[in-house]
């Protein structure tokens, strides 16, 4: 487990969509770091009944609710990935709630001392890259090997690089990220560029 003598540090995990973030995330777990899916945080605001909950519901109408009542993230992405301004609308009410949470979050493990980090692919797009951040790591890879990866979960091709065109260009979050991790080879390679990523920041730290 990787500690600093000083302080926590606390780091923002960014990154391209499919470009490996959660594996890059489950490796900084079996390095000590207590981990924070910011999607995951998303997803608990969003839940039946909660104020986030009612206010998207306002925004996009019972179409986008499951048989459940509970929003469907698959309609709800069918939407806003269709159209930029509907996008924009859903992250100005979900944003500034996600922001909050994670706020707490980071300011727990700062009193407990523990290194952490965050999934969150946003951070630029969103302006949490002003937060309380040790360094901002971007997950990069090859978009031919992006494309083959959403489309191994089920996504057209259309329909793919629809997703890649509603973030951030990848080399703008390469450039605007402290350090980069480039996943373009096994596993094994991914986990020894992101120790030494890692450990290149804490020793700056």
């Amino acid at each position: 487990m990787l500690s600093s003598p000083c302080k926590s540090v606390v780091l923002c995990i960014t990154g391209g969509i499919a470009c490996g973030k959660s594996t890059v995330g489950r490796i900084f777990e079996s390095m000590g770091f207590v981990m924070c899916d910011a999607d995951g945080v998303a997803h608990e605001l969003l839940k039946k009944d909660t104020p986030v909950y009612r206010k998207v519901v306002e925004q996009f109408g019972d179409e986008v609710l499951a048989p459940d009542g509970e929003i469907s993230r698959p309609k709800l992405g069918a939407v806003v990935f269709e159209n930029s301004e509907q996008r924009i609308r859903l992250n100005q009410l979900v944003h500034p709630a996600v922001k909050a949470a994670l706020d707490d979050w980071i300011s727990e493990r700062r009193k407990c001392g523990e290194n952490a980090a965050v999934q969150l692919p946003l951070v630029f797009e969103s302006g949490m890259d002003s937060m309380d951040w040790d360094g901002i790591i971007c997950v990069s890879s090859d978009p031919s090997t992006v494309l083959e990866r959403l489309e191994k979960r089920g996504l057209c091709r259309a329909d793919a690089l629809k997703r890649i065109s509603a973030q951030m260009l990848l080399k703008e979050k390469e450039k605007r990220a402290d350090r980069v991790i480039y996943n373009l080879g096994t596993v094994k390679e991914l986990e020894a560029e992101t120790r030494r990523v890692v450990e290149s920041l804490m020793l700056e730290r």
